[in-house]
């Protein structure tokens, strides 16, 4: 995370859908200051010292050695005393199986999942939104896919990705107008080219049900996707199939990998209705 775009999302965090004027006095600051801490960490962070940690929050490096302490005394964070830095400890894993352990959307999902991947040769994602990227819950690729290798919790870009768009699509009206505002002010002088993308993928959606990156993310892959909204709270999951361009022609997602990824959908939604 850049420096002080930790501070900025806390800030942001605790006002009020009324605006700057209005703060949110239930919000805990101190509480969201720990957790942007374990949020600092990606997927190829081993370790992270203080001074690090300091620079990726924004936070005072004072601020940041308090909230390591807690973390630590917690179960949160482990501190090797021989680099004199911290990992993630077991307690933030637990938090994370407990999560992925209660989504019927994925249970159901799995064995869909994987005879998708093995008939189209694609990676087949489920994933779902953090701020403005879309994280993989999970992921299904056969030997032979040409695909990049993600794994289960990394973390790829919401505005250019068919994922991303897809929860776009999925989302109500007034959710999806916020969202696009947050975007527009993250990709500054990029936005246009960016917001024709996502346009194009709305109609899509509108017209197909679908929606599709052809390399806007990185050229080398072409992906598809569709959202599945859960009736119970709102949220927005998405399923993908992902692919290197020269397997992956807009032909073959639209008629072939397409239409599937729609019926995997459709099916896990019609299990959630009736368990």
């Amino acid at each position: 995370m850049a420096p002080a775009r930790a501070t900025a999302a806390v800030t942001a965090a605790a006002r009020r859908p009324g605006g700057p004027a209005a703060p949110d006095r239930q919000f805990v600051t101190a509480l969201a200051r720990g957790l942007e801490i374990l949020r600092s960490f990606g997927p190829g962070d081993r370790t992270l010292g203080n001074q690090e940690l300091s620079r990726r929050t924004g936070l005072p490096k004072p601020t940041v050695s308090r909230l390591t302490h807690t973390l630590t005394k917690l179960g949160y964070l482990r501190r090797s005393r021989a680099l004199d830095q911290y990992a993630l400890g077991a307690a933030v894993l637990s938090l994370g199986y407990s999560m992925v352990a209660q989504m019927d959307a994925r249970r159901v999902a799995r064995p869909l999942m994987q005879a998708l991947a093995e008939h189209t040769g694609a990676s087949v994602n489920l994933g779902a939104r953090d701020r403005l990227s879309m994280i993989y819950i999970d992921t299904y690729r056969n030997a032979a896919s040409f695909t990049v290798q993600l794994e289960s919790g990394s973390r790829i870009p919401l505005a250019t990705t068919s994922m991303g768009r897809a929860y776009l699509a999925g989302l109500r009206e007034p959710e999806r107008r916020d969202l696009l505002d947050q975007i527009r002010k993250a990709e500054g002088r990029e936005w246009p080219r960016v917001k024709k993308g996502i346009d194009l993928a709305l109609r899509d959606f509108a017209e197909r049900g679908l929606c599709f990156s052809l390399g806007d993310w990185r050229p080398e892959i072409h992906a598809v996707a569709a959202p599945l909204p859960r009736p119970d709270d709102g949220e927005v999951l998405v399923f993908s199939c992902s692919g290197a361009s020269f397997q992956m022609g807009r032909e073959k997602l639209l008629g072939e990998v397409g239409p599937r990824l729609l019926n995997l959908v459709g099916n896990v939604r019609t299990a959630m209705t009736n368990p």
